[in-house]
């Protein structure tokens, strides 16, 4: 145990001291080439539609749409507002897919979704377990995966399925009235 305390300590210290001393070295290596260095911003999601976590986003589509279906809808979940229109939630990280049909159930559109995370995403691995966490502001919440430990991957998919109900129960009982 005094190991690991020993050990954990060496490799934080490590880890806090690596940009003072990248900061303060010099280098004495040549450029291999006198240009400068060209840095190019590449879009996450080239082709397709993004969403970040929790948010929504309206898609609009040339032809009429009666049907969406998404390929994996703990990644996204869309429902079509009008015949030309989509609303996008973004529920977990990932990509997947959406397909839009037409009034004869002919495919209008076949577009790839990938959900964003606007912070950072977090994987604790203890021992062969794997525990995977969104972290933005300071703040983390479990973010189970696909290869996550079975009992927290299940434990967290069904509060957020608990959660989707309690909202539709809510949005149906606001329409009864």
């Amino acid at each position: 145990m005094r190991f690991r305390t020993v050990l954990l300590a060496a490799v934080s210290l490590a880890c806090a001291a690596a940009p003072v001393a990248a900061a303060t070295s010099k280098t004495t290596a040549k450029a291999h080439h006198k240009a400068p260095a060209k840095h190019r911003i590449v879009k996450a999601v080239p082709r397709g539609i993004s969403v970040r976590l929790d948010e929504v986003r309206i898609v609009t589509f040339n032809r009429p749409v009666s049907t969406v279906f998404v390929g994996n809808p703990v990644v996204a979940d869309a429902t079509v507002i009008d015949q030309h229109h989509v609303f996008i939630l973004g529920k977990g990280f990932g990509t997947t897919n959406m397909i839009a049909l037409g009034p004869q159930s002919e495919p209008v559109a076949n577009q790839q979704l990938t959900v964003l995370n606007p912070g950072g995403l977090v994987t604790v691995n203890k021992g062969a377990a794997q525990f995977s966490y969104a972290c933005n502001g300071g703040r983390c919440a479990a973010s189970p995966v696909p290869g996550d430990q079975k009992a927290f991957f299940d434990e967290n998919t069904s509060s957020t399925a608990s959660h989707q109900q309690q909202g539709m129960t809510a949005a149906v009982a606001s329409t009864s009235h």
